[in-house]
């Protein structure tokens, strides 16, 4: 099996592990030059056909991660429902302040 090949069946693994939406979490990225910081999650966009799973970084970032050079892992479904959780809790409209406005 050439090199091409093995990646490409690599890629199909990765594609049916890591579908679009997947969250995950950067625990170490081997880049010397713009690493993802340790903690940082993100949420998979694709899989390519070298088997890079490009991240849409919760930082802005959109860096790929390397499944043979960088430690990652899939969140679970609790800490996924306790993303969401706390991102409802932010968008929470504000008490009211008891003012009212008559037309």
């Amino acid at each position: 099996m050439n090199e091409y090949e093995r990646l490409r069946r690599q890629a199909e693994g990765l594609r049916s592990m890591y579908p679009p939406g997947t969250r995950v979490e950067c625990i170490c990225m081997n880049d010397p030059f713009a690493p993802v910081p340790s903690g940082t999650r993100g949420s998979v966009m694709f899989v390519d056909d070298i088997a890079q799973i490009h991240v849409n970084w919760d930082t802005g970032s959109s860096l790929a991660l390397n499944k043979d050079e960088d430690t990652f892992r899939k969140l679970s479904a609790e800490e996924i429902e306790a993303e969401n959780a706390a991102e409802n809790q932010d968008e929470a409209p504000e008490e009211s302040s008891g003012m009212k406005m008559k037309m």
